[in-house]
């Protein structure tokens, strides 16, 4: 039991045992500066520095914008315009599936290998649609001839949900015969009209020129883009009058009328007319003779 206590008396003095640190000159061994220390003042020193140093990295770490530059850290800003960046990512998606399938329905315009049931760009919203159950409510006459006078007033309109403030109607491209009509099932999405060679072909709306080329199916083809998406198709062409990129008039010339390409049988014009990546009867909005 003594031994231990001579032990622990002894730790205490080296602990509490003074020590002198000099500093000297080395050239004269001059005193320039004296401190003195235990062991215990150096422990507490240690001690207390590591702790202080610890604090301020941790608010350094928590209150300061200098924890950005440590890995791992980043500002609420950087956060807040990558959450934002990835909302447009997710948008631009969306735009690029639709866009993707509105150019799709575009190369088939001139395939001609489209079937009605590909054309819808909005197919899954309409699928959904369809699922729902709906209650069937018989119209009554009155409902029946109000329907039936707008229907007539809006014959020659395609804007869906047109009104008396949207000044826009289609243009007739040539005027003639029609030997073949609109028939989709049989994946004629367009009609064929009779007319004399090197007739002028007009464009039917105001609209820029995406497509002016040769092929060698429908010779001579020029594909005028519209507003409310629409698009006109013109094919069979003697020669071309205006070319891709170019923007054209209602009622402007934009080819004349010939017999080239494989799929003619004489002088005429194939015309097609596509509302939103589907082609629709041109004769319920135009009127050729």
């Amino acid at each position: 039991m003594s031994k231990k206590k001579k032990n622990k008396k002894k730790f205490t003095r080296k602990l509490l045992h003074k020590y002198r640190m000099v500093i000297l000159n080395e050239d004269t061994f001059e005193e320039r500066y004296s401190l003195k220390l235990t062991r215990l003042n150096v422990f507490v020193l240690v001690t207390t520095s590591a702790i202080l140093l610890v604090a301020a990295t941790t608010f350094i770490i928590a209150f300061t914008p200098l924890r950005e530059y440590i890995p791992g850290y980043s500002s609420p800003q950087l956060k807040e315009q990558a959450a934002e960046l990835a909302y447009q990512t997710d948008s631009l998606q969306n735009v690029l599936k639709l866009n993707n399938q509105f150019l799709g329905s575009i190369k088939g315009v001139l395939s001609g290998d489209l079937q009605t049931s590909d054309l819808n760009r909005d197919s899954i919203a309409k699928f959904s649609q369809d699922n729902l159950e709906v209650e069937v409510i018989p119209p009554s006459r009155a409902d029946s001839l109000l329907r039936e006078e707008v229907a007539l007033e809006d014959k020659y309109n395609i804007l869906p949900g047109a009104t008396d403030n949207i000044n826009f109607s289609l243009f007739p491209p040539v005027k003639g015969t029609i030997t073949e009509g609109y028939d989709a099932e049989e994946k004629h999405y367009a009609i064929d009209v009779v007319i004399p060679k090197n007739s002028p072909v007009k464009s039917v709306a105001d609209g820029r020129v995406i497509f002016a080329e040769w092929t060698t199916e429908t010779g001579y083809v020029i594909i005028v883009k519209h507003d409310y998406g629409l698009i006109s198709v013109y094919k069979h062409n003697a020669s071309l009058t205006k070319e891709q990129g170019d923007f054209v008039k209602a009622g402007e010339v934009v080819a004349t009328a010939g017999n080239t390409g494989e799929y003619t049988t004489g002088p005429h014009l194939h015309f097609e007319l596509w509302n939103e990546g589907n082609p629709v009867n041109p004769t319920d909005y135009i009127d050729f003779e």
